[in-house]
């Protein structure tokens, strides 16, 4: 393989750029200054945006793979950050795209990218903004698989039949599965929970959401009496020293992680009949459609979701559209 100059890339330059190394090889080999950059970055992320350490995670991988890619000899005439502009930008996702990205992993991608520009620029690192001028595919936004309100009051009545033997597990799992449908939150923000983030005489429970931003949701009679159960009966079983406030806890009684939730979630749901397998975004996707189905406003579902925009909650008005349309071709005389 050679440049654009005829010159044979070096071992340092493939080795940067390689879509086989990890992401941590790459940051390790980048220059000393561009380590810098990455470093302060991350910690702009963590410290003055508030992300969480998945989101930061996401963005610093995508900045050391952009970096990467720049200070490599697959970028004719490229050495170091003066040389990043809307051209390095469009040949790094072309490249994304070659090594068989998704259409969504691009749009993710560009707008990462765009952020760590916007960053640069402002901190007097980049003369401009290359990321301002980039344009990228949209993602594809396919809908979500849903289940009906008949299948979600089956899945929750088969959980309260478990937790009926009173062990301590089953008790959690029906709390959880109940406050997740209730309230539609995040598995993360279901497993941040401590105890005095619900408030019973109300019936809301505080939430910490994307970029530390705090809401109040609301959940109904089931979810309180299944909430109550579980704190007064299943968690003290479980609870040790480790436990700490953490509302819901794991066998060894640490803090419930979210792969247990969804262990639970995906076990509860293929025991409904003719459900689609789903984890716990499935039951916030669910819940919000059932919202809108039961004549809530499009603002107030965003607020209880903790959507930052409008848009994002309008994927559900599609998701009903769809299903009134199936209704209507399946039930009216002049359908078909």
């Amino acid at each position: 393989m050679t440049s654009s100059d005829g010159r044979a890339p070096s071992t340092r330059a493939t080795r940067v750029r390689g879509s086989g190394g990890s992401r941590a090889r790459t940051r390790a080999e980048l220059p000393a200054e561009a380590a810098a950059l990455v470093a302060a970055y991350e910690r702009h992320l963590h410290a003055e945006r508030g992300l969480s350490p998945h989101t930061v995670r996401a963005y610093v991988g995508d900045a050391v793979s952009l970096l990467g890619f720049l200070y490599s000899a697959a970028v004719a005439g490229a050495g170091e950050l003066a040389d990043l502009d809307v051209g390095v930008l469009r040949a790094w996702l072309a490249d994304q795209r070659s090594a068989g990205r998704s259409r969504s992993t691009l749009a993710r991608r560009a707008a990462s990218s765009r952020t760590f520009t916007a960053w640069a620029h402002a901190r007097g690192e980049l003369d401009f903004d290359p990321g301002a001028r980039l344009v990228a595919p949209r993602a594809h936004r396919a809908l979500p698989g849903l289940l009906r309100p008949q299948q979600a009051n089956s899945l929750l009545r088969a959980s309260e039949s478990g937790a009926a033997e009173q062990d301590p597990v089953a008790l959690r799992d029906h709390a959880l599965l109940e406050l997740l449908y209730a309230t539609g939150v995040r598995v993360s923000e279901l497993c941040g929970l401590d105890l005095d983030d619900v408030d019973f005489d109300r019936r809301v429970v505080r939430v910490l959401g994307k970029g530390s931003k705090e809401r109040m949701v609301p959940f109904g009679q089931p979810a309180e009496r299944a909430l109550r159960t579980w704190i007064e009966g299943g968690r003290r079983l479980l609870a040790t020293e480790s436990s700490g406030a953490a509302l819901f806890l794991g066998a060894k009684g640490r803090r419930v992680g979210p792969r247990t939730v969804r262990r639970v979630v995906h076990a509860a749901v293929a025991a409904v009949p003719g459900a689609t397998d789903m984890g716990p975004h499935g039951l916030r996707h669910s819940a919000a459609t059932h919202l809108l189905e039961g004549g809530a406003d499009l603002r107030s579902v965003q607020e209880l979701l903790g959507h930052a925009t409008l848009a994002t909650t309008q994927l559900y008005t599609h998701v009903t559209v769809e299903r009134l349309k199936a209704i209507h071709d399946r039930t009216h005389p002049r359908a078909q």
